[in-house]
């Protein structure tokens, strides 16, 4: 990092932050969804000003990520994405949550952390593309809705392809539905023994750390999209402190400030014919791309076998 670059971390947090998200209620996605939730929860416990841009090509414009690639969070000449890319930006900032906190403290979170994140956000892939019924009902129509056809077809394509390979690498593809069920009956065992542990209404006492943070973005999802399956929901509702949590989250940081427009705007690009027209130009010219990479790469395979 450059004397230049270094110099704009230790700046104070910028005034025009803006954090891009697909649109919540025509396109965005369930592990989508509780990504971007949780990055908007944190920055809210910050108590940081940032604007909430919705944009039909917001996964076009990551930087890159190891799961979601969502949300995009531009900071001056800075652009960061997912959750924990974007909450060690804050650090830096020198406004990060749990400065309170003791050492073993912060290690002990962070561990929690990552077993929420992997495996919340890996069984919801899995329940958006490997259960028929919720990929054809909801995943693909999402995925697919700023999409004319075909364009439409090739890009539930390659989503499919890359939630099927991220699933692969985390060796969760080949599971059955219930194992996927147990493993997160199992991790929200696991949060609500420690939440049962804390004095306070976070898990680490009165205040909120980014584990309270990525656990209300994950949960409050599962809660709140309407899947066709409801099995993550009603794995959720047996858990009631964590449920309790939830709540108070979206009451306290989200529905109290929701009327705000002092630290929190939301704007969006609005939904008339001529700007879907254009996003849809332009994005179909990234999909031909990808769709052409990936004939090319498929045709070479073929030629090679049969050689």
């Amino acid at each position: 990092m450059d004397c230049n670059a270094s110099n704009n971390f230790r700046e104070p947090w910028p005034e025009n932050v803006v954090l891009y998200q697909p649109y919540e209620t025509e396109q965005i996605l369930l592990a989508e969804n509780a990504s971007c939730l949780a990055v908007k929860a944190y920055l809210k416990m910050c108590n940081l000003s940032f604007h909430i841009r919705s944009c039909a090509n917001a996964e076009f414009m990551s930087p890159g990520g190891h799961m979601t690639k969502l949300p995009v969070l531009q900071a001056g000449s800075f652009i960061f994405s997912e959750f924990t890319p974007i909450i060690n930006f804050v650090k830096h900032k020198g406004e990060e949550l749990g400065t309170w906190m003791k050492e073993d403290e912060k290690l002990e979170m962070r561990t929690y952390v990552s077993l929420t994140e992997n495996t919340l956000t890996m069984a919801e892939l899995y329940i958006s593309f490997m259960v028929k019924r919720v990929y054809d009902e909801f995943t693909a129509p999402r995925n697919g809705c700023m999409h004319p056809w075909p364009l439409n077809k090739i890009q539930n394509f390659i989503k499919l392809r890359q939630a099927k390979k991220l699933l692969t690498v985390y060796q969760w593809k080949d599971m059955e539905i219930n194992d996927v069920l147990t493993k997160v009956c199992r991790c929200c065992e696991i949060l609500q023994a420690k939440l049962q542990e804390s004095s306070g209404l976070f898990f680490y006492g009165e205040k909120p750390c980014e584990l309270d943070a990525i656990v209300f973005g994950h949960l409050f999802s599962m809660l709140s999209l309407n899947l066709p399956d409801t099995a993550l929901q009603s794995i959720v509702q047996q858990f009631k402190l964590l449920m309790k949590l939830c709540h108070f989250i979206d009451e306290e940081y989200f529905q109290k400030k929701s009327e705000s427009s002092l630290k929190i705007s939301c704007t969006s690009i609005p939904l008339t014919s001529a700007p879907i027209e254009k996003m849809r130009l332009n994005l179909a010219n990234t999909v031909h791309e990808e769709a052409m990479r990936a004939y090319n790469k498929q045709k070479q395979q073929q030629q090679q076998q049969q050689q």
